[in-house]
């Protein structure tokens, strides 16, 4: 956090005139000030004195000076502010709305001592602390004050908690004692800690709380008093006591506050510790007594004992978004937004959890802001001051935010809409969809006063159908489906309709309650409901509709309407559709009145909407109100109004009813004191009026009162009904109830309804009677088919028969012909009556002959009743094909249609449905079956349009080639052609053209049309010879028209940059010829042409370019090295550079040229002496450069003089020589020339006189000689040494003094011996004393030093013998060991220590000394394993793998590995693999690590790196090899290893398989779709390679969109690998395709060892990416998916990668997998026609893999 100082609001004085305290009002719009003489003075938040005022004393009588103020604090609303007095007393002053409004005190609270502290809780309460420790609540409203807690010594200090619900106290004895003033506490209440010094400086963050004191110490604590962490200062210079503290309003920073100085420290949530983050320092300050946070946290004042009141700002950061708001963050989790261009109060946002605010954007028309966190979102509403915050996962900053509705935010993140409601923490809801244009969503939140709680939402689930969605049940309300796609939907404010608009333009509408859908107009351009209404105004061609009563929707009015409605405002009283009409705009007022009368009926306000209605009179809109007012008045249970309704209708009948209610109801209500709607009757009476039978019939029995219920029912004449309700309830006149039914019936000539009843009864005869009588032959003739006594009675049948033929029941009579066994008249009664599945039944029992006529006569039957689809088998059966085809093609049944076709063999019988029928299978997508049928029926014609329609030029062709002349086709195809290049079809007419074999016509059309890269396009493809020259014609032509960048890319394309480049710089277009140098030639030439560039310039105008370029340096260069020395100069003057290095230059030049004289002045001005110096030592002008070396260059005098002394030397002319180097003070030299020429003489005479320190070395030298002289007489006589030592020993001897005889033994050596034999006599006497007479450490002692003695001798027995005498046996045995004697050491080891450590000692000193020497043969015959390891270290892996193979496979194999891995580090993956194929691949777990890795960096080689493929086939056959190891080990054939060298063996057996396809021309196709198919393993291969590969091989094919999708992405891939970041790779461009979208990314890119093709890749991509012509995105097929791409259900083919599609595929004996049988043919005739290449191994190895194929070749 920084602090910025902003003003000084008082300036300090020399005496002490304290701040008392300090206050901001809550509204930021104010500070209060106390100062030392008792006022109080108050600013704005500009810091301008706006007022002052003086306080009172408690007591007048004492005087004005007889109290100071303690303490100020403003009340929560701003508009009071409490003042503390030390005279026991609180004042609470009422400061008025205005600066210069009167201030009066409201409240006056004294107390029992003086008061200490004060501070003003947010939640309502002031809180004060006394001098003899109570604190005590003082509450304004009531002027009332209680105390809350008394403490042990005097409250020093007060801090209340960011919410201002709670507080503490510290008291001078260091307690610090916690209080809430609600019950929402959540930590403990009471003494929380006991601080070591009393908390002067107290502040209660979040998390915690802190005190400071006179300790310097600032200790924070946590909830439970426990230290968190404590800053110590006392140690820190110049720092005193703290005084006091402040918390931040967020709590996320406290200020503490010292002499002279601040300190800030800050929470941060990421670390979630407390550190010091600002200190400030304020020279003469003098101690602060006050301190106080803003309420935004933006501004910290401070006072001090001085009377100084400075002002600082407080921010973290500050930021401006787009010049319109900035924005200042006060604290990791808060900031302010204040408008720049307005003049506003800065909003507060801040994160209600604490979490930091990390990115910040204002959005939805500058209206509304959104920030986020790391777990949060948070949304403002800037308008009306409303934020929240809700959870959030980070999801890359891929949300899409709409703020169209004011209410609501959505949020729409990968398929999942978010709702949001301002003000609110939580989120709404959330549902799945992939449509959110705000047009499609409506959301409806409270609105209109409805409910409490009426949030609904209306979205698409698809593009037909509409959900609605309860947001706070989060249940569906609702859904409706559509059978046009949805374009617009809206609620209506209470949520009860909704609107919507189809594709088609119609309008329809939707009752939310009851589902109902109903279309209200067609052709809507705009539609809109009413604000705070349910009118709807919408607009249908040049007409506006509104439905003032949205419940009676056929109820219209229209208008006419110039222009196109645009919005409907709603202000004023007043209703408006305004319309925009070109540059004009028209305002068509509505009808308020109506408009009104909707919103009075929703808020249920009738007395208003009836007054309305009786202003209307008798206009036609206010019956169908009226109406609409009377259903919701009933429904209201309001029947008044709905009787006045009925009345203003017209409707005495309902009037009378509800009358009659309303009196009932009002009795009800007079005898029970209810309302009278609760009376039973009228409820009753109301569910008959809404035609709510059962209701009314519930009430009733609910009464007890059964008969009315039946009485009900039969007045209503429901005597069904109410003869079930008496039978349900046991109705104990039911009997007779009955008989009054059937006399009711029989009265009212219902001799049916009788008859049925009867029937029901089993009165069957009389039944069958009334049905007679009713003249119900069809009844009555069921009753008689299920009764057979009936049917026995011929003459009831006759007259029944009779009445069926007359009502012409023909099926039924034919029925009962045929139950009376009468098949003849039963048949021509079926036929008659249409009933002819009957009829066929019979007939084939009794006419088997008419049957065909039959089904003719029924499908004649069924076409009469336009009943074509059914008829079309009747024909079929009956051989009717023409009319079957007749009834297909009518039915518009084109399936059956074409199977029927199929079947007619003449042309003419087809050819008046063939074009119909073709139309169909080419709109179905069978253009093979439409083509078939236009040529059956001898169409050619038709068939050629119709292909070439769909671009089937070659087909088309074809077909015109075979039925057509030659000619005609040809005139036919370029016609066609004609036209469709005059239609701007150029690609197609391209098409034609190639068709017909005319491909020049087409290169001509393209140069006609201009468009130069579709003509090289095809000159590539067709006359590839002529591509270069083309380009060049093309660029030339280019250029004279002045049309430069085109002919640059032609120039380009021919390789001939030059040319470009020649071109820009004729026309002066230095830039652009710079460019093209640059990328397309060598460094040298762009330098070159930014130079030529530079020349064209002014000289400044030059510098700043060559500086831009940064070639600054570069372009002296040139000017140097060409001799424009002038130019150079300039460029160096301009530019500020030095011109050492043109002066340079320039002598360099000159003492080429001899001018040495002008060079030395050169080199003068290059600061370059030495220079001048060397080039006149060059030319031997000795005195010229020591002169330069004099005047110039001091330090190069001796170097010129030891230079000449040189040459002098040279010439034998030693006097020179010497005095030169005298001069150059270089005795030295001198000394050690004539040292080594021998010269002593000399030597010592010049050391002598110029040189003394040099003497004595020269003295030793010639003193050398002599004693070399006196050598022979310097040895004196050794023999008598020795023999003295050896007389002495002697005597030690005798005298039994061993040791010292040894001693003195040893003193004789080479030195002084007489000879070896003398020395070794010596030795060996000593070795013999000490084994005789020593023990012990005078043993050991004299071992130690006469062994290694005798070792040198070469006494190795005696000295093994001395040591084991010693008792030191290791020391025995290293002397065999030292000798290499390893057999005696062995044997030695193995007779001293019997538990054989020294002689496993002994063997690994003999393996380490055999591996030191290398000799393996040796150390193979003791420990193989580490004779195998030396050679291992030597590199010799082929003697180590032939030895570890002779011992076992196991050994073998781990030495294979150790080299493979060696290998593989190597990068040497060929090898490794080759290792393994000659040794072995065991199925070992360890080894897995070392097959995935030769696997992975064998797939990784580029083609050229694999001889032709042979590695990619050595690759497969080992992981073949392998596979079979697996599967033969059960523990190892379902591992997941397996499964990865599954898929390891078919990407090897693909490029295998791809390399030899390349080496056959017939097989390049196949090439293509492996390099394609490997995409789809792109997460195991090196994603960059695959798409490289793909990519070109795609171009080279000339399929040149899909390479450019494919290079492109390769493109992005290497960018990401530079990077070093997955996420700049977009798999848009991919989503058809099964490629992996998230990849491992490579370490470096395929190509980076040649970037000349890469560079190459980038400048195509860029070249294709600016052509118009080229789709850039991959085709999808069928499936709507790339080609290469496997569906849901698909195979890979084998041999080709692609799906299996298409007829018998051929499969394998051995397994599932299969190869697509066009691919297979292939491949069978490249055996045939190319032995010699690898197909042959390819299918041999595919066959070994799969099993023998199924294939045979026709």
């Amino acid at each position: 956090m920084q602090l910025k100082y902003l003003r000084t609001l008082l300036e300090g004085q020399e005496q002490i005139q304290r701040i008392a305290g300090l206050a901001w009002s809550p509204n930021q719009q104010r500070l209060a000030i106390a100062t030392a003489d008792r006022h109080i003075l108050l600013y704005d938040d500009a810091g301008e004195r706006r007022d002052k005022f003086s306080t009172k004393p408690a007591n007048p009588a004492n005087g004005k000076n007889s109290y100071v103020i303690r303490g100020l604090a403003f009340s929560p609303d701003s508009t009071k502010l409490a003042v503390g007095q030390s005279d026991s007393i609180v004042y609470v002053y009422k400061l008025g709305e205005s600066w210069n409004d009167k201030k009066v005190i409201c409240n006056k609270f004294p107390q029992a001592s003086a008061v200490t502290a004060l501070i003003w809780l947010t939640s309502g309460s002031i809180i004060a602390g006394l001098e003899d420790g109570k604190v005590r609540a003082l509450h304004s409203k009531s002027n009332k004050s209680q105390s809350l807690y008394g403490g042990d010594s005097i409250c020093i200090s007060l801090a209340a908690n960011t919410k201002g619900t709670g507080f503490l106290s510290g008291h001078n004895d260091g307690t610090i004692i916690r209080y809430f003033m609600t019950d929402e506490a959540t930590e403990p209440l009471g003494r929380v800690v006991q601080h070591p010094v009393p908390p002067f400086a107290l502040a209660w963050p979040q998390g915690g709380f802190c005190a400071g004191g006179c300790d310097q110490r600032i200790v924070f604590y946590d909830s439970m008093g426990r230290q968190l962490r404590t800053f110590d200062h006392s140690r820190t210079e110049g720092e005193r006591e703290f005084t006091v503290a402040a918390c931040s309003p967020n709590g996320q920073a406290v200020a503490f506050g010292s002499f002279d100085r601040i300190r800030i420290f800050a929470w941060s949530p990421r670390q979630g510790a407390w550190s010091e983050s600002a200190t400030k320092e304020v020279a003469c300050l003098y101690t602060l007594s006050s301190l106080l946070w803003r309420r935004d946290g933006a501004r910290l004042a401070l006072g001090s004992v001085s009377g100084a009141v400075l002002l600082f700002e407080s921010v973290l950061r500050r930021t401006v978004w787009q010049d319109k708001f900035e924005l200042i963050f006060v604290a990791p989790s808060q900031l302010l937004v204040r408008s720049l261009t307005e003049p506003s109060q800065a909003l507060t946002i801040e994160s209600q959890l604490g979490l930091e605010i990390d990115d910040v954007r204002i959005m939805g028309r500058d209206n509304y802001l959104v920030a986020r966190t790391e777990e949060s979102l948070i949304l403002c509403d800037l308008t009306r001051n409303l934020s929240s915050e809700v959870p959030w996962t980070a999801s890359g900053h891929h949300e899409r935010f709409y703020f169209e509705n004011p209410t609501v935010c959505l949020i729409f993140n990968v398929g999942e809409l978010s709702l949001v409601e301002y003000g609110e923490n939580s989120i709404l809801g959330s549902v799945r969809t992939e449509f959110v244009n705000p047009h499609v969503i409506s959301v409806r939140l409270n609105e209109r006063g409805n409910a409490k709680e009426n949030k609904k939402l209306a979205f698409l689930l698809d593009a037909k159908t509409i959900c609605v969605v309860d947001l706070i049940s989060r249940m569906t309300s609702g859904q409706i489906s559509h059978e046009t796609k949805i374009d617009w939907l809206e609620l209506s404010e209470t949520a009860h309709k909704l609107l919507f608009r189809d594709k088609k333009l119609r309008l329809i509408l939707v009752d939310n309650y009851t589902g109902k859908k109903q279309t209200l107009l067609s052709n809507i351009s705009f539609v809109q409901w009413v604000p705070q209404s349910d009118v709807v105004v919408a607009q249908s061609n040049s007409n506006l509709a509104i439905w003032y009563n949205i419940d009676l929707p056929e109820h219209v009015t229209m208008q006419s309407v110039r222009g196109e409605a645009i919005e409907v405002l709603r202000e004023n009283g007043r209703t408006v559709v305004r319309s925009q009409d070109g540059p004009s705009e028209h305002n068509y007022q509505l009808d308020e009145g109506l408009v009104e009368f909707g919103t009075a009926v929703n808020d249920s306000d009738f007395g208003r909407a009836v007054h309305f209605l009786e202003s209307l009179g008798d206009k036609p809109a206010a019956k169908a109100m009226w109406h609409n007012l009377a259903l919701i008045a009933l429904e209201d249970g309001n029947l008044r109004v709905a009787q006045r309704c009925y009345a203003a209708l017209g409707n005495v009948s309902k009037a009378y009813y509800l009358a009659g209610m309303i009196q009932q109801a009002d009795e009800f209500e007079e005898s029970s004191g209810s309302p009278g709607i609760l009376c039973p009757e009228v409820r009753a009476k109301l569910a008959l009026l809404g035609s709510d039978l059962r209701t009314a019939e519930r009430i009733y029995l609910e009464q007890g009162d059964i008969e009315s219920a039946l009485k009900m029912y039969q007045q209503l004449g429901m005597w069904d009904e109410a003869v079930a309700l008496a039978e349900r309830r046991g109705y104990n006149r039911i009997a007779e109830l009955k008989q009054q039914h059937m006399d009711y019936l029989l009265s009212s000539e219902q001799q049916e309804k009788a008859g049925q009843v009867l029937e029901e009864q089993g009165d069957l005869q009389q039944a069958m009677s009334l049905y007679m009588k009713a003249n119900k032959p069809a009844r009555a003739a069921r009753l008689a088919l299920k009764t057979p006594h009936i049917l026995q009675d011929e003459q009831v049948m006759l007259q029944v028969t009779e009445g069926l033929v007359r009502s012409e029941l023909y099926e039924l009579a034919g029925d009962i012909a045929h139950r009376l066994s009468r098949p003849e008249a039963a048949l021509a009664l079926y036929r008659k009556g249409g009933a002819y599945a009957r009829a066929l039944e019979i007939g084939r029992v009794v006419a088997p002959q008419e049957v065909t006529a039959l089904e003719e006569e029924w499908g004649d039957w069924l076409v009469s009743r336009k009943q074509l689809d059914a008829s079309i088998n009747h024909y079929i059966e009956a051989g009717a094909t023409q009319k079957a085809l007749e009834a297909a093609v009518g039915a518009k049944q084109w399936r059956k249609a074409v199977q029927i076709a199929k079947v007619l063999d003449e042309p003419e019988l087809i050819q008046r449905y063939a074009v119909d029928l073709a139309k169909h299978l080419a709109f179905a997508g069978d253009l093979d079956g439409a083509e078939d049928m236009l040529v059956r029926a001898n169409l050619h014609k038709d068939a050629i349009e119709l292909l070439n329609r769909h671009g089937k030029w070659e087909r088309a062709y074809l077909i015109g080639e075979k039925h057509l002349k030659a000619e005609q086709v040809r005139e036919l195809f370029v016609q066609l052609a004609g036209t469709l290049e005059e239609q701007g079809k150029f690609r197609d007419a391209e098409k034609v053209l190639i068709a017909v074999n005319e491909p020049d016509l087409a290169i001509a059309m393209y140069k006609r049309r201009e468009l130069y890269d579709s003509m090289i396009r095809l000159v590539e493809r067709y006359h590839k010879d002529l591509l270069d020259s083309t380009h060049l014609h093309l660029a030339r032509q280019l250029e004279s028209r002045g049309k430069l960048k085109n002919a640059e890319m032609h120039f380009v394309a021919s390789g001939d940059w030059k040319s470009a480049v020649h071109m820009y710089c004729s026309s002066g277009r230095w830039e652009d010829g710079y460019r093209v140098a640059k990328l397309k030639g060598t460094e040298g030439a762009s330098q070159q042409v930014a130079y030529m560039w530079a020349k064209s310039m002014p000289t400044e105008g030059a510098v700043r370019l060559l500086s831009k370029l940064g070639l600054l340096d570069t372009a002296v260069g040139f000017a140097c090295d060409s001799g424009q020395f002038e130019f150079a100069m300039e460029l160096c003057k301009f530019a500020g550079k030095p011109t050492d290095e043109v002066h340079l230059k320039i002598a360099m030049s000159l003492e080429d040229e001899g001018k040495f004289e002008a060079a030395e002045a050169e080199f003068l001005k290059a600061n370059k002496p030495r220079e001048a110096i060397l080039m006149y030592q060059h030319a031997g002008d000795w005195q010229a450069a020591l002169n330069v070396a004099e005047n110039h260059l001091p330090d190069a005098v001796g170097e010129v003089l030891i230079g000449q002394a040189s040459a002098a030397l040279e010439t034998s002319n030693y006097k020179d020589y010497e005095a030169l180097l005298l001069r150059a003070h270089r005795p030295d030299l001198i000394i050690e020339h004539y040292k080594q020429e021998s010269l002593y003489e000399d030597a010592l005479r010049i050391a002598e006189e110029h040189y003394p320190s040099a003497l004595n070395d020269l003295r030793r030298l010639q003193a050398q000689l002599q004693r070399g002289q006196a050598q022979a007489q310097a040895g004196e006589d050794a023999a008598s040494i020795s023999r003295s030592y050896l007389q002495k020993a002697a005597e030690f001897a005798k005298k039994e003094q061993f040791r010292k005889a040894a001693e003195c033994l040893m003193q004789i050596d080479s030195s002084n011996a007489e000879d070896a034999s003398t020395l070794e006599r010596a030795l060996l006497r000593a070795a013999e004393i000490c084994n005789q007479f020593l023990e012990g450490q005078d043993a050991q002692e004299l071992a130690q030093s006469l062994g290694p003695r005798l070792l040198a001798i070469k006494q190795i027995g005696p000295a093994a013998q001395l040591y084991l005498a010693a008792d030191m046996p290791k020391q025995a045995v290293d002397v065999f060991i030292k000798t290499e004697q390893w057999s005696k050491a062995r044997r030695l080891a193995k007779e001293i220590d019997p538990d054989l450590q020294l002689l496993a000692y002994v063997e690994q000193q003999q393996k380490a000394s055999l591996k030191h020497e290398g000799n393996i043969e040796q150390l193979a015959d003791i420990d193989i394993v580490s004779a195998l390891d030396l050679l291992a270290e030597h590199g010799e892996w082929q003697r180590c793998l032939e030895k570890a193979k002779g011992l076992n496979p196991a050994l073998l194999q781990k030495y294979v590995a150790v080299y493979a891995a060696q290998l593989i580090r190597e990068g040497n993956c060929t090898t490794a693999l080759g290792l393994y194929l000659s040794y072995g691949a065991p199925p070992i777990e360890a080894h897995f690590n070392i097959y995935t890795r030769i696997a992975l960096d064998c797939l990784a080689l580029r083609e050229e790196q694999t001889e032709r493929g042979t590695t990619w086939r050595q690759l497969r056959d080992f992981l073949f090899r392998l596979l079979q190891s697996l599967k033969a080990t059960p523990a190892q054939s379902q591992t997941k290893f397996a499964a990865s060298m599954e898929q390891f063996l078919l990407i090897a057996h693909y490029y295998a398989t791809r390399a030899a396809c390349k080496e056959v021309q017939a097989l390049q196709p196949v090439a293509l779709r492996l390099s394609l198919a490997l995409l789809r393993h792109t997460d195991l291969l090196p994603v960059d390679k695959g798409f490289y590969e793909a990519g070109m091989d795609l171009r080279q094919a000339g399929r040149e969109a899909e390479a450019f999708v494919m290079l492109n992405h390769y493109l992005d891939v290497c960018e990401a690998i530079e990077e070093g970041s997955g996420q700049l790779v977009d798999h848009s461009d991919l989503a058809s395709t099964d490629f992996p979208s998230s990849v491992p990314l490579p370490e470096d890119i395929h190509l980076k060892n040649d970037p000349s093709l890469h560079e190459e890749v980038r400048e195509w991509v860029l070249a294709v990416s600016m052509d118009q012509q080229v789709d850039q995105q991959l085709p999808t097929d069928d499936r709507g998916l790339y080609e290469s791409s496997l569906g849901p259900n698909d195979l890979p083919c084998m041999l080709s990668g692609f799906p299996v599609r298409g007829r018998q595929p051929v499969t394998f004996q051995g397994s599932s997998n299969q190869v697509n049988r066009d691919v297979w043919s292939k491949f069978s005739v490249a055996l045939k026609m190319s032995p010699g290449s690898g197909i042959a191994d390819i299918i041999s190895f595919t066959e070994k893999w799969q099993g023998a194929a199924n294939y045979v070749m026709h």
